[in-house]
């Protein structure tokens, strides 16, 4: 399982002191108002950073970190992504599970013959769409709904789907 899990990615600055738009990549972007510590990677190192002030701005969240306080200290970091530690992340809901720790896990049908590597999740509005990499199928695509999705292992990074009429 992913020990750091990415809540957002600083996209510009915002103003002149020091603060930074970023487009959240969690499901609740108003978790940043509880959020005190992010970790900042910056592709050589990861540095820990102390959220100031928090405010909202369309889809954007605007952050300003301690320490911080200009411009030419945050225009480096676009395109950066802001992580937290497991003990920050959100705590999930039963039959909810982080995107991050299911990529890669093994897909087998209800008879329980292996299908295919879960490749990545398209989120919805209705539901999540599981994509599915199969080598006799090619990329699948399977609504994440009860009818399809029959049970999810983290531990054992396996997931048991049901194929209805149509999905292949």
């Amino acid at each position: 399982m992913e020990k750091l899990l990415q809540v957002g990615v600083i996209t510009s600055t915002h103003g002149i002191r020091g603060e930074v738009k970023v487009f959240p990549s969690t499901d609740d972007p108003k978790r940043f108002k509880k959020l005190k510590q992010v970790i900042l990677d910056t592709g050589k190192e990861k540095r820990d950073l102390e959220v100031e002030s928090v405010k909202f701005f369309k889809q954007f969240v605007i952050l300003k970190f301690k320490g911080i306080d200009n411009i030419n200290e945050v225009e480096r970091y676009k395109r950066c992504p802001l992580l937290v530690t497991r003990d920050h992340a959100v705590p999930l809901q039963e039959d909810e599970y982080f995107i991050a720790d299911m990529i890669g896990m093994q897909v087998v049908t209800e008879d329980g013959a292996v299908f295919g590597t879960l490749k990545d999740v398209i989120e919805t509005g209705a539901n999540d769409v599981y994509i599915i990499e199969s080598s006799e199928h090619g990329e699948v695509l399977v609504p994440a709904i009860k009818e399809c999705i029959l049970d999810i292992n983290i531990e054992e990074q396996k997931m048991q789907i049901h194929l209805m009429d149509g999905l292949i």
